[in-house]
């Protein structure tokens, strides 16, 4: 069922059939993705599993309130986690002690950041994770004047000027996207991924966000809760060296699982690797969430 809550946010509240409070899972996923593409898949198959679902458009996105449109906002985004648990506790559908929260690709890190501080999330799972942090960004650039480039653009703005945009996606070589290639372009540019809330543009403003975030660090601060980190073997957009050093970094009880995917959006759609994602992901929450209280 279509809902809303918070800060004008819109989401999909998925409830299994029967008597009783299931446990909740909140998704959060990937750049620009809005409820009705990666979040609504997994949140459904899992919804299939036995557990309360709630996808939903973080603010700036898709059919949920904020300004300026199509912008990264990496505090807005943990604050709509938060709201977003506080919701799915106050349905009575679900157990309110029995929360965990899954992202997947640029979802995974703010899920798990969220998850770390939140003592109301019980379990932790990231999906073809983008972890990022500021450490390794800066290692594949030029940091300094990329963030002089991004300073006068956002100056600019600060001062009255109008916010720039990019493409979200572009066909390979037919010029500037904020995600480049031809794997973003396959799943966005196509009907592969196609809905009517998703538009194909980004603030410039938002690549300054995703070279500066830290979510990295919520690794070091989750213990004791419980870490599934799920990735494929081969991934140039989310690095599988990133979804090691997050594993590295978490404390037990964690688990690592690689899957035979050759590209980072074969998580997103294909087969079998949802169904493995999701598989692996229901017996994790099932485990860790516990019994209903």
């Amino acid at each position: 069922m279509r809902v809303e809550f918070g800060d004008g946010l819109v989401g999909e509240l998925r409830v299994p059939e029967g008597d009783g409070a299931s446990a909740g899972l909140v998704f959060t996923g990937p750049f620009t993705g809005v409820r009705q593409q990666v979040t609504g898949l997994y949140a459904e198959r899992l919804a299939g599993h036995g557990f309360a679902t709630l996808a939903f458009d973080h603010r700036n996105w898709g059919e949920s309130a904020g300004e300026p449109r199509c912008h990264e906002d990496p505090q807005g985004k943990l604050r709509d986690l938060r709201q977003a648990v506080s919701f799915l506790r106050s349905r009575p559908e679900v157990d309110r002690d029995r929360i965990g929260a899954v992202g997947i690709c640029l979802g995974a890190g703010y899920a798990l950041k969220f998850a770390a501080f939140d003592p109301r999330v019980r379990a932790f799972a990231g999906i073809a994770g983008a972890y990022n942090n500021p450490y390794t960004m800066r290692s594949g650039m030029d940091y300094q004047a990329v963030l002089g480039d991004f300073a006068r653009i956002l100056e600019d703005q600060d001062l009255g000027g109008p916010v720039e945009y990019l493409p979200a996606v572009a066909a390979p070589g037919s010029g500037e996207a904020a995600m480049p290639g031809e794997e973003p372009y396959a799943y966005y540019g196509t009907a592969r991924g196609a809905t009517a809330t998703w538009r194909n543009e980004v603030t410039r403003g938002s690549i300054r966000e995703l070279v500066t975030v830290d979510n990295m660090m919520g690794a070091d601060f989750l213990s004791p809760k419980p870490a599934l980190v799920v990735h494929g073997v081969v991934d140039a957009y989310c690095s599988p060296e990133g979804a090691e050093e997050a594993y590295r970094r978490l404390d037990q009880p964690k688990r690592l699982l690689w899957l035979d995917a050759k590209q980072h959006v074969d998580l997103y759609d294909r087969e079998p690797y949802v169904t493995q994602a999701v598989e692996a992901t229901a017996d994790f929450m099932r485990e860790n969430l516990g019994n209903p209280s």
